[in-house]
C-alpha cells in the first residue's frame, strides 16, 4: 500500500464527536465515512464500496458490496457472532477485536460475586427482607468463606483471566488456571493490555492446566470463573462432568458466553446441591427467558450481560483502535488479530 494512498475508514458504530475527531486527525491519508447503523440499508452503498477499513459492532456487508475491504475491527471482544460471515472467506481480510478493554471492570464484577457468595450476601438479604436478626441458631449460615486462602480456578487465561489473577494476589488467593498453551505462560505481546493491569509476564498463578486437565483443576477450587471465548472447542465445556467434579461448597461464575456452560446441567447441579451457587452474566438465550428455572434458584445470581459495561467503553475502544490504526497505516503487526482457525 503506497504511503500516499487515501485510506477510507467506514464506522458503523455510534461514537461521540470528540472521539470521531481524534480518529479523523490520526492521519492526513485517512478519510472517515461515519454512518452509525443497525442494518445494511442504513449505510450508503458507495460507503461499503469504498471502505478499506470497517469499524463495526457486528454489521457486515455481503462480500460483493465491499470489494476494497482489507481490515474489519469489531467493537466487542467476542467475535463468535461474526466469524461465520461470508466476508471472512477472503483470507486477505484481517479481523481484530476489542479484547483487553473490558479486563478491569469484568474482574471487579467477578470479585463482587465472589465476595457476595463468600460473605453470604444472599442469606443476609433474605434475613433483611424477613426482618430477622441472625440469632445463634442461624449464625453458622453466615460464617464466611474468606477469599484469603481460598483457591480460585480461572478457565481461560486471556486478558480478563490475567486481570482476575492480578487482583487475586491482593486477596491472598491461590490461583489455578486453564490455558490452551501451558508452555507459554507469558502474554504473546500482540494482545492489547491496559497499562499496569493483567499478568503479561505470567507470574500471578500457582499452577497452569491444559484444557484436558480441567476436571483435575476444578476439584481443587472454591471458585471457578469462566472467561474463555466461545468456539467449537469451548462450546459446552462446563458440562455435567465438570460440575460433578466441583466441590459441593464451590461457586461457578460465568462472564464468557452462555453456550460455554451446559445450562440444563447447571440447573440440575444447583437444584441438587452439587455446587453451592453460581453467578451468571451470560446465557445461551439472551434475554434469559422468563420461564428459565435459573430465575427462581435461591443459590443463583443473575445479571443481564452487563459485566463488560463501563462508562468509558467508547473511550477505551477508540484508544485501542487508534493504536491499531497507526500500526495499519505504518504496515505493522496489528494488536488483537483474530485467529480464525481458533475462533478468537
Amino acid at each position: 500500500m503506497p504511503a500516499t494512498d487515501t485510506v477510507r475508514l467506514l464506522i458503523t458504530v455510534r461514537f461521540e464527536e470528540a472521539i470521531l475527531e481524534r480518529i479523523r486527525s490520526a492521519s492526513d491519508r485517512l478519510e472517515v465515512l461515519y454512518h452509525p447503523a443497525k442494518q445494511l440499508g442504513d449505510v450508503p452503498e458507495e460507503a461499503w464500496t469504498e471502505a478499506e477499513i470497517l469499524y463495526t459492532d457486528g454489521l457486515l456487508p455481503d462480500p460483493t458490496l465491499a470489494p476494497k475491504l482489507r481490515w474489519v475491527h469489531v467493537h466487542t471482544a467476542g467475535v463468535d457472532h461474526v466469524l461465520g460471515h461470508p466476508l471472512f472467506a477472503d483470507k486477505q481480510i484481517v479481523c481484530t477485536n476489542a479484547s483487553g478493554i473490558h479486563a478491569t471492570n469484568i474482574a471487579e464484577y467477578v470479585f463482587m460475586m465472589m465476595l457476595a457468595f463468600g460473605h453470604r450476601l444472599l442469606a443476609l438479604l433474605s434475613y433483611q427482607r424477613e426482618r430477622l436478626w441472625a440469632e445463634a441458631e442461624r449464625e453458622t449460615s453466615l460464617v464466611p468463606l474468606e477469599l484469603r486462602g481460598s483457591t480460585l480456578g480461572i478457565v481461560g487465561y486471556g486478558s480478563i483471566g490475567r486481570e482476575i489473577a492480578h487482583v487475586a494476589q491482593a486477596f491472598g488467593m491461590e490461583v489455578l488456571a486453564v490455558k490452551r498453551n501451558v508452555r507459554q505462560p507469558e502474554d504473546s505481546g500482540v494482545n492489547y493490555v491496559i497499562p499496569g493491569t493483567g499478568d503479561p509476564e505470567g507470574v500471578y498463578f500457582h499452577r497452569l492446566y491444559p484444557p484436558e486437565a480441567l476436571l483435575s483443576m476444578v476439584r481443587e477450587c472454591d471458585f471457578v470463573v469462566v472467561t474463555v471465548p466461545l468456539t467449537e472447542a469451548t462450546r459446552g465445556m462446563i458440562d455435567a462432568k465438570v460440575l460433578a467434579a466441583m466441590k459441593p461448597t464451590a461457586y461457578l461464575i460465568n462472564v464468557s458466553r452462555g453456550d460455554v456452560v451446559d445450562e440444563e446441567a447447571l440447573v440440575r447441579a444447583l437444584q441438587e446441591g452439587q455446587i453451592a451457587g453460581a453467578a451468571l452474566d451470560v446465557f445461551s438465550t439472551e434475554p434469559l427467558p422468563a420461564e428459565s428455572p435459573l430465575w427462581e434458584l435461591p443459590n443463583a445470581i443473575i445479571s443481564p450481560h452487563v459485566a463488560g459495561n463501563t462508562t468509558d467503553y467508547n473511550e477505551k475502544a477508540a484508544h485501542l483502535f487508534l493504536e491499531n490504526l497507526k500500526r495499519y497505516l505504518a504496515q505493522e503487526e496489528l494488536l488483537n488479530r483474530v485467529d480464525r482457525a481458533r475462533g478468537y
